[in-house]
């Protein structure tokens, strides 16, 4: 034990959180955003339990992939088709498709409902057409899928368990802490739900980039990477992601000040 309490240990375990958190904050908005549609009395307890549980199968699957990394990065598949689709799959490149594939319908869907009269006359409660249960699994499900990312970018930095396990478990502390904060003012400021589900959207983007190199990182070998129509797929670097993230949050504050001032003025006109 004394082993691991060194400062370049320390050093790591802090990096690890950072990173954590950083990769971990398109989860938390997930799981505000979906916690939504199980009944009103039931959501806070489905983020807790969701969060509980995906942070323990995190932990698992972390074990898993530490003992299995080498047997999991061999494709399984290599396409050929020339000027089709070339390139390897493996679980990894499975993984990422799968998980953008479902985040960018979840976020399409969310948006498509925004846009009906029956959300503008229910509110929230036209989400509620799930299930606790069902939503917990949905979260715990889709937390695994970001886990992937951030599982893999954790083993690049350190492979002592301990390590990181003990920061996984301080960044599922930490979501436990703000889900509840994110959901209520997403509830409150119903403009920025909005903008989380186009963040979404990049996300399942930002995934299927992913995909396309999940095998090629894996084994080191270019010739690996996914190519459709003759064109690589290149993942969206986190540089990319976050200065979209950020010019995004920005719009929607000046667009929302902005209107707060039109408002304001229209209201002056309308008492003289």
């Amino acid at each position: 034990m004394a082993d691991l309490l060194t400062p370049e240990n320390l050093g790591t375990l802090l990096m690890l959180c950072f990173l954590q958190a950083v990769l971990g904050f398109d989860n938390l908005l997930y799981i505000s955003i979906e916690s939504q549609r199980a009944p009103v009395a039931k959501q806070a307890s489905v983020r807790r339990w969701g969060i509980i549980i995906a942070v323990v199968l995190r932990v698992v699957l972390l074990f898993a992939m530490i003992q299995l990394i080498d047997a999991m990065a061999e494709p399984f598949y290599i396409f050929a088709w020339s000027d089709v689709i070339e390139g390897g799959v493996n679980f990894a490149t499975c993984v990422f498709l799968i998980g953008g594939v479902f985040i960018m319908y979840t976020a399409v869907k969310e948006i498509g409902h925004m846009l009906t009269i029956e959300h503008l006359a229910d509110g929230v409660e036209a989400k509620s057409g799930k299930s606790a249960t069902q939503v917990v699994l949905l979260i715990v499900a889709m937390n695994l899928i970001f886990s992937f990312d951030s599982v893999l970018s954790a083993l690049a930095i350190t492979d002592i368990f301990p390590l990181l396990a003990t920061a996984i478990l301080l960044s599922g502390l930490a979501m436990l802490l703000l889900a509840d904060g994110v959901t209520r003012f997403l509830e409150k400021n119903r403009m920025y739900e909005v903008l989380g589900l186009f963040i979404l959207l990049i996300v399942g983007v930002v995934l299927l980039g992913e995909a396309g190199q999940a095998a090629a990182h894996a084994m080191h070998d270019d010739s690996l990477a996914l190519r459709l129509f003759g064109y690589e797929v290149i993942p969206m670097s986190k540089t990319t992601f976050y200065f979209s993230v950020l010019v995004l949050v920005a719009v929607e504050i000046i667009q929302s000040g902005y209107t707060r001032k039109l408002d304001a003025q229209r209201r002056t006109q309308a008492r003289r």
